[in-house]
């Protein structure tokens, strides 16, 4: 009984700690949790056996005196201990050298590293176990104490969407009735740069009632507005913010020569974990908060798993289990130091519903998509098509299509990557991606950008089911069709999803048609504040034709940073900065290919 008890308590108890280790600092996978309070009975079981056998020994042990009677005891056991440690795990390391009982008396920690009773020691035994239960109680932790103690029923806020040169959206949430009407105001501050200042406070709207309907949100579409103008807006219940409007299409703003935007994915509160830390913190916004003074970006573009319903655990698939995970983002001590003059744009991905979603409007797409509306889309860019989650706008220099990888694509099993009948889009969506790169920019827009919430590169070999390699048919229309675009027109994919870093050109096939000069760039961001993976998944093999231009796998916090260059010269130019962990650790400069008609070698012979 003894020694398998024995073999039981180190194994369960190594097994917790390792386990338990990895959920809460690398990957909270929903698989942990159960598996950490499986080993833990089946340690708090064996080490009770053990303990009681050692209580056995001691009454055998003939008490010479009590010094001499607790060290044979001690060497005893330990021994003991030693040899079945020996056996229980040499076949799995491997050595004939494990010795974790060199001496019982000289150290007896050895009971709290291999989780074992000391034979001895009631404080030694009670850390052994105290070491194990306190790893439970921080996967309970993570679980369950922020949905159970911080629903954020509470939370009002505002904040800034999609910002044209003309108008702004605005969403605002307030749940206290006492608030009511609630009332916004806005009006042009003095360092806009306009000649034509408005100081005076413009009522911009109001509301008199809000109701759980909404989850007591409600946006205001503040309209008549001057390009490249920086405004205040003001709201009754003290929230406030600022946002600059965009220039006009083919322009900077005035007083810099270029727009930047930033791009990522992927947030979880409190990860990695840290039990010191509020339950709603965000780690990743620290970071991204420290650059935006400097950087005095436009806009955030966020490609998706804003929330994780289904990490670590998914406690529900009604509406409010999804509202509550919106709020608690917005509810983040962390959140208002990267909105506060930064409007957010936001595309879907699969989080928002369920892991690797790919069921259209099944159940549970339409609790999720409930506060996606709510939250998101009502103060996003114009739907394309009514009632769609996909997006178009220009916003000075550059012009941009978000893509909704997830309502209509066809299930990723049975049919192959190669099939025809195989869709990402679905026939109306591909319909309008392709009409918007074929399409004439306005002069002075010199870049297309097409947000994907899923990498477009096969180069990620890990959970590619997901992603566009496992749509390989449409991927290759739509590549062909950026192939294709204006002569002196840059074509951009931005992605997220894979929780590393990669950037991966697409040349077109040697010999084709198409020039050097149209080859195609991704760069794919994530996450912004969740775990990265530790192991590698991402690889260009030969013959694919999508070389890598960058990978950079670590990093619990990851963004982009994309500047568009104006003015009035042939070729475009945009530079991408890659910050990781709060550090700037690599940039990447394109431009385009010259505004020439003609053939491809004709195109490459004046780009170079």
């Amino acid at each position: 009984m003894a020694p398998l008890a024995l073999v039981v308590t180190v194994s369960s108890s190594i097994a917790l700690r390792l386990i338990a280790y990895v959920f809460l600092r690398w990957i909270p996978g929903h698989h942990a949790p159960p598996l950490v309070f499986l080993f833990a009975c089946l340690h708090a079981i064996s080490f009770l056996a053990v303990h009681r056998s050692q209580r056995t020994k001691a009454a055998a042990v003939a008490p010479t005196s009590p010094s001499s009677s607790n060290g044979q005891l001690i060497d005893t056991l330990a021994k003991e201990t030693d040899n079945v440690i020996q056996k229980g795990l040499q076949k799995t390391v491997g050595s004939n050298e494990i010795t974790p009982v060199q001496d019982a008396k000289q150290w007896p920690g050895w009971a709290l590293l291999w989780g074992l009773p000391h034979p001895t020691s009631f404080w030694w035994t009670l850390s052994t176990a105290g070491v194990n239960a306190v790893l439970c109680l921080c996967v309970l932790d993570l679980v369950y104490r922020a949905p159970m103690m911080y629903p954020s029923h509470e939370v009002s806020f505002a904040r800034v969407g999609h910002v044209s040169d003309t108008s702004a959206n605005l969403l605002i949430r307030e749940p206290d009735p006492n608030q009511l009407p609630v009332f916004v105001s806005y009006r042009s501050l003095p360092d806009s740069g306009n000649s034509l200042v408005d100081a005076p406070w413009k009522a911009a709207g109001k509301t008199y009632w809000l109701s759980n309907e909404t989850d007591y949100t409600f946006t205001i579409a503040i309209d008549g507005l001057q390009p490249t103008s920086r405004y205040q807006f003001a709201v009754s219940n003290n929230q406030s913010g600022h946002f600059n409007t965009a220039p006009r299409q083919g322009h900077v703003a005035s007083g810099t020569d270029k727009l930047t935007f930033l791009t990522s994915s992927c947030i979880k509160p409190r990860f990695p974990y840290n039990p010191l830390s509020h339950p709603l913190s965000m780690p990743g916004f620290r970071h991204l908060a420290s650059w935006l003074p400097s950087l005095k970006a436009s806009f955030m573009l966020f490609l998706g798993d804003f929330i994780y319903v289904d990490v670590p655990r998914r406690l529900g698939s009604d509406p409010e289990t999804y509202r509550r995970e919106y709020r608690q983002v917005y509810n983040s001590p962390d959140w208002p130091s990267v909105s506060k003059d930064l409007p957010w744009i936001h595309v879907l991905d699969d989080h928002e519903i369920a892991n690797d979603w790919d069921g259209n409007t099944t159940a549970p797409y339409p609790a999720a998509a409930d506060p996606w509306r709510l939250y998101h889309t009502s103060v996003n860019p114009p739907s394309v098509s009514p009632g769609a989650f996909y997006f178009q706008f220009v916003h000075g220099p550059a012009s941009f299509f978000l893509m909704d990888t997830r309502r209509y694509r066809s299930p990723s099993q049975p049919l192959s990557a190669n099939s025809t009948e195989k869709s990402m889009l679905g026939s109306e969506q591909l319909s309008h991606l392709l009409s918007f790169l074929s399409r004439r920019e306005p002069e002075g827009v010199k870049w297309k950008f097409v947000i994907s919430s899923i990498p477009f590169t096969r180069n990620w070999r890990f959970g590619s089911t997901d992603t566009w390699a496992n749509y390989l048919h449409e991927r290759q229309i739509i590549l062909e069709a950026m192939w294709s675009v204006s002569p002196g027109t840059g074509i951009v994919i931005l992605s997220g999803d894979r929780h590393e870093f990669a950037a991966t050109a697409f040349p077109p096939p040697e010999g084709s048609k198409w020039p050097v000069s149209a080859t195609v760039h991704e760069f794919s961001t994530s996450p912004l504040s969740m775990f990265y993976l530790p192991f590698r998944t991402y690889e260009e093999r030969e013959g694919e034709g999508e070389p890598c231009v960058k990978y950079v796998p670590d990093g619990n916090s990851k963004f982009g940073a994309v500047e568009v260059m104006g003015g009035k010269g042939e070729q475009g130019v945009m530079r991408f900065r890659l910050f990781v962990d709060g550090e700037e650790v690599w940039d990447h400069v394109l431009t385009t290919g010259p505004a020439v008609v003609g053939g491809g070698r004709g195109r490459d012979a004046v780009w170079g």
